[in-house]
């Protein structure tokens, strides 16, 4: 069956991310880390080792029939399918992603099925979108009975983490986080936006975005999933140092404290590595404020001072006991 043609353009894309740290002692390599993102097996998954270990599955679709969260209450039912991946960096970082495309307007009645699974990761109204007020509804999150992106997310993300490759001992304590975006559509020509990035309470962010509309959904989901990671792995490292009291402690303990983020994050900031090259740009406005690069490159400066220090001890006492 071919898609119908559509009477609408997609005016909206948005998702929700999850970002954790895979719960496994060791890093998985290439041939692994495939094995754990092979969600479909009529579609290989893709993996890249340049400049970082990168391994992103092929997308599951799931279907929906029901109501668009909207800001303003408005009540809009939405026919489609959600796409929905999964991607592994440097074979220890776990994300899970679902995202969707919502088209400007739709007919008053629901075409038979087979017609939305022509037209993966897209979304088509019951009428005229309201497209402000289902923005800021996705970036609010979806109530019972409306779109829920990140219960898709959650879902897929709960698949990966039971696959028996997994030992399920992670090498330290670390919080998931949740990024919601929403990006509207701009003529082509015309320059993409990072509007606003926002940090709220329990692991949650959201971005707003303006794109062209020849930009796929799914080059916007990459670029909010490299977002996503980098965040995660500032706040991490934020948590690490708050919390283990690395101050306090003296010689071989304080680098044990800090052991953690050494061999497992402070090589894994490449900001941009996998960024669709029209949308990497974007990522100054982050760089400018509040400064993700800045921050990341102030913390591991504070570890490296505190191995440092506590070198320091440990050398004069080896050169003292000769």
């Amino acid at each position: 069956m071919t898609a119908p043609e559509l009477r609408a353009r997609p005016v909206l894309a948005c998702g929700e991310v999850r970002t954790c740290l895979l719960p496994s002692l060791g890093t998985l390599d290439r041939r692994a880390a495939a094995e754990l993102l092979r969600l479909r097996a009529d579609e290989h998954v893709r993996v890249s080792e340049r400049p970082n270990l990168y391994a992103r599955s092929p997308e599951v679709l799931t279907g929906v029939d029901c109501r668009l969260p909207a800001a303003n209450s408005a009540k809009v039912r939405a026919v489609g399918t959600v796409a929905a991946r999964a991607v592994l960096t440097q074979g220890r970082l776990l994300q899970s992603t679902a995202y969707v495309s919502i088209l400007a307007d739709g007919p008053d009645h629901r075409r038979p099925w087979g017609q939305y699974l022509v037209r993966p990761g897209v979304v088509e109204p019951f009428g005229k979108l309201p497209e402000q007020a289902v923005a800021q509804g996705v970036l609010r999150g979806g109530r019972r009975g409306e779109l829920d992106l990140g219960m898709i997310a959650e879902g897929l993300l709960a698949r990966l983490v039971r696959h028996p490759i997994l030992d399920h001992k992670a090498p330290f304590k670390s919080r998931r986080t949740h990024l919601r975006w929403a990006a509207r559509r701009i003529p082509d020509g015309e320059a993409p936006s990072l509007d606003c990035f926002t940090l709220a309470e329990d692991g949650l962010r959201t971005v707003e975005l303006r794109v062209p509309e020849s930009v796929p959904a799914g080059a916007v989901a990459g670029l909010c999933e490299d977002l996503a990671l980098h965040d995660w792995l500032l706040t991490t490292l934020v948590y690490i140092l708050e919390n283990s009291r690395f101050a306090a402690a003296d010689g071989p303990e304080a680098v044990l404290v800090l052991r953690p983020a050494v061999d497992h994050l402070l090589h894994l900031w490449m900001p941009r590595a996998h960024v669709d090259h029209g949308l990497g740009h974007l990522w100054d406005v982050l760089e400018r404020e509040p400064g993700f690069t800045r921050q990341w490159q102030t913390l591991v400066q504070r570890i490296r001072d505190q191995l440092a220090l506590q070198a320091i001890p440990l050398l004069h006492k080896a050169l003292t006991s000769r």
